[in-house]
């Protein structure tokens, strides 16, 4: 099984957003030098995720996203769900219309295999990831790398 671009590239723009989002707004642009995500897919995908009040905006100069109130405890399942993201493992985009409009022999173990991976991934908040040392060093790393490209310019 295996996420799509979509909910691979929301959670981790939300991951990075809880991570930079104490000093105030962080700007969409930020988001994208630090993960590689163009801007125009960013701003699609917040798009949706202030329609699920899992981020706030702020218009104006130094404005940008922040997290909703209680954001660093949003699940990471509900981010993907927020972008339209279906966590399917089967072929029969769950009404069971892989064989000439029937379920396939292997349709129930693919659903229940989609079901634990949502279970899972509802088990696991921002809060929980950003806790971790390998994404603590990572978020550095990645500060540091955009920073030296900023003083080079």
């Amino acid at each position: 099984m295996r996420l799509t671009t979509k909910g691979r590239y929301a959670v981790t723009a939300m991951l990075d957003l809880a991570l930079h989002c104490e000093q105030g707004a962080v700007a969409l642009a930020d988001i994208s030098d630090r993960q590689g995500i163009s801007l125009s897919y960013l701003e699609q995908l917040f798009s949706k995720l202030r329609r699920r009040a899992l981020v706030d905006s702020i218009r104006g100069p130094g404005g940008g996203y922040t997290l909703a109130e209680q954001g660093r405890l949003v699940s990471i399942a509900a981010i993907v769900d927020a972008v339209d993201e279906s966590i399917d493992s089967t072929k029969c985009q769950e009404q069971g219309n892989c064989q000439q409009g029937e379920k396939c022999l292997t349709h129930h173990l693919w659903s229940d295999l989609s079901a634990q991976i949502h279970s899972f991934l509802n088990g696991i908040t921002l809060q929980d990831l950003m806790a971790k040392r390998e994404v603590r060093e990572t978020a550095d790393r990645q500060d540091m790398t955009v920073g030296l490209i900023y003083s080079e310019s």
